[in-house]
């Protein structure tokens, strides 16, 4: 029986609707089962041409549009705080909505369907659950922020005011090192898809990609990024709807759920994985999956955490939205990876799409499956949906960068008394030196020879050992300015040793150092446990041999604003019995969220060595439609119904009118 046929999924119905008005049936069946993914020859180049230089510029006059229409009828005043704070007034749906965004990076949508290629359904599984809890969790610090630096706009703000310029200077190197790192990534993902299947030149894409983001980002600032969250998030969801609808509804291809799943367990029996259960692709006992499922944690605490671009829309978001926003946010963003995953990963596999281990490398899994699955529509389909989100979370790293320059760098050690029309100057200046150094720094990876996948593996190593200083930095008055930062940087230095150390000692590549041997799991593994604990033990300990007692009050007197009137800045200073509510909430909610995604769900199965009958494969994939169905429904609506208001009085015509809290 399939999931269908069962009778207990009628609203999925609405889905296979909507796959089959957009797609045309002949595109089923553009090849069942593929002979290799040839580089280049699915779209014409034109192609490339118009979803990175056309649809980036349609983007990027709509939502400059947007911002005006904001400005005339909403009573919204262009400032420098309001360009980098958006005014601090964001409501929940939103807030969600830019967080699924900022978080739905190239690796989400490829690196997510490459474990899935590799693994099998463990991949999806600790992909969403290894870079979501981290949302979950960066709830508390959300709401801690609200509480003690009400009025901050960078997190290095409130470093400098606990520890001083020194610690600054050093965590900021970790934050701009951050925003490159995730760039690079974003960009690298993009540009190998769109050479893939358009054959345009890789480091002509990559250059190209950021300039809508620019541009809007320009106009509209932090209002503009999440402006754009919100209309890219609603195309990527809509893009694996139809994905999800094709594969386990429509497709002959495919034969649906009872299809997949006898194509998986002869894809099994022809090709065993490594380390899993009875070789199956349908087992979360996976030892290859779980160790992915650990690098996958740590990592991604790194880049959250030491993110100014997730700080900053906690900054952004009313108080009373913030830890909603978060959780809502984590929660739905779940539902991509996983559902994408299990969706174009697998089919990838019980197609038989033949990819090399460097394609599998640069994230050609999704769009090769899309191709041999739907011809040239999928492949367009993935195009899209590729660059909303490379260009989503593009213009989230670049309104972070620019905060930073513009208040850790410019106002910090520059100009102390700067103008609000200085700091504005600045932020736009950054925005273009960053936006057009984007597609150099990929460039020079691609020249070096790193792929998306080795980056993503790699970055908590580089990152990690800064996450634990820093959430402490804001949570413990005890915290010891000096166990903080060596911490951060011991830990560095022990990740880059224990990385290259366990790199050398592998047997199978005779003890020689390389990207192939940097980029084996148990190297990738070791180095970034170790960065995070090392990192996360000095600055403890240490703090506990000489502990600090910092005063929050402080925070307040030493991080200033500017261009806020009194009556704004006290608007900013919630009720503390309300913000601490809302700290017990983060815990428990976020708490709660983190067992059962990685204990409670997963452990179970990875030691009882089940492999998957179909009913549990029914019941997998079930879970997957209606946890993406869910997360599109809040993600689209609740801004709408939020910002009701607003769009009522924009449609009327009434000006200006400023929404009320």
């Amino acid at each position: 029986m399939t999931l269908a046929g069962s009778g207990k999924f009628l609203p999925i119905l609405a889905l296979v609707a909507l796959a089959a008005l957009v797609v045309p049936q002949a595109a089923f069946g553009a090849g069942a089962i593929s002979e290799g993914f040839v580089i280049g020859e699915v779209l014409d180049e034109s192609w490339g041409w118009f979803i990175v230089v056309g649809l980036g510029a349609v983007f990027a006059v709509v939502i400059s549009m947007e911002i005006k229409i904001e400005e005339k009828y909403l009573g919204v005043t262009k400032t420098s705080e309001w360009f980098n704070t958006a005014g601090r007034v964001i409501k929940t749906g939103l807030t969600a909505a830019a967080i699924v965004s900022a978080w739905t990076w190239a690796a989400t949508l490829l690196q997510s369907s490459t474990v899935a290629y590799q693994y099998g359904v463990s991949g999806p599984f600790w992909y969403a659950a290894g870079a979501s809890i981290q949302v979950l969790l960066f709830g508390i610090l959300a709401i801690e922020l609200k509480r003690k630096a009400p009025h901050a706009h960078t997190f290095l703000e409130i470093i400098r005011a606990r520890y001083g310029d020194g610690a600054h200077r050093v965590f900021l190197i970790f934050a701009l090192m951050t925003n490159m790192i995730v760039t690079a990534m974003l960009l690298l993902g993009g540009a190998a898809v769109v050479n893939g299947l358009t054959g345009m030149d890789i480091s002509l894409a990559a250059f190209l990609i950021p300039l809508g983001v620019m541009i809007y980002t320009l106009v509209g600032g932090l209002k503009a990024t999440f402006v754009a969250d919100y209309m890219h998030t609603i195309i990527i969801f809509s893009v694996i709807l139809i994905f999800v609808a094709t594969v386990y509804f429509i497709s002959p291809v495919t034969g649906g759920i009872e299809g997949m799943y006898d194509k998986l367990v002869e894809a099994a029996r022809i090709n065993p994985v490594e380390g899993n259960a009875a070789g199956a692709y349908l087992t979360m006992a996976s030892v290859g999956g779980l160790i992915f499922g650990i690098i996958n944690i740590v990592g991604n605490f790194g880049t959250v955490f030491v993110d100014q671009a997730y700080w900053q829309r906690a900054i952004a978001a009313q108080p009373t939205s913030t830890v909603k926003g978060f959780l809502l946010g984590g929660a739905c963003w779940f539902a991509i990876p996983f559902t994408l995953a299990t969706t174009m990963g697998l089919t990838a596999v019980a197609l038989g799409v033949d990819l090399t281990p460097e394609q599998v490398q640069l994230g050609l899994t999704v769009p090769a499956a899309a191709t041999v699955l739907m011809g040239e529509v999928g492949a367009v389909l993935v195009l899209t949906m590729l660059f909303m989100a490379v260009t989503s979370a593009g213009s989230a790293e670049l309104i972070a960068v620019s905060s930073l320059i513009t208040y850790d760098v410019y106002r910090t050690y520059k100009n102390p008394n700067a103008t609000g029309k200085q700091l504005l100057r600045v932020s736009r200046v950054t925005i273009v030196g960053f936006g057009l150094g984007m597609g150099g720094l990929a460039v020079v990876l691609l020249g070096l020879g790193l792929s998306l996948g080795f980056v993503y593996l790699a970055m908590g190593v580089l990152i990690g050992s800064a996450v634990i200083p820093i959430a402490l930095t804001i949570i413990w008055k005890g915290t010891n300015k000096y166990a903080a930062t060596i911490g951060a940087i011991a830990g560095l230095a022990v990740a880059l040793t224990t990385w290259a150390g366990v790199a050398a000692s592998l047997p199978e590549f005779g003890g020689v150092v390389s990207l192939a041997s940097l980029g084996h799991n148990f190297s990738m593994l070791f180095g970034n446990i170790a960065g995070i604990l090392t990192g996360g033990a000095i600055a403890v300990f240490g703090s506990l041999i000489k502990r600090s007692s910092f005063d929050w009050k402080l925070m307040k007197e030493r991080i200033k604003l500017v261009e806020m009137s009194q009556k704004e800045i006290s608007k900013l200073d919630q009720d503390e019995e309300v913000l601490k509510k809302a700290f017990r909430f983060s815990l428990k909610g976020g708490g709660l969220m983190t067992i059962v995604l990685i204990i409670i769900w997963p452990l179970p199965l990875f030691f009882a060595n089940y492999v998957f009958d179909l009913s549990f494969f029914s019941l997998w994939t079930g879970i997957a439609v209606c946890w993406i169905s869910a997360a599109t429904f809040f993600i689209v609506g609740l801004p709408i119904i939020e910002a009701r208001k607003g769009i009522g009085s924009v449609l009327k015509g009434n000006k200006p009118v400023i929404e009320e809290e």
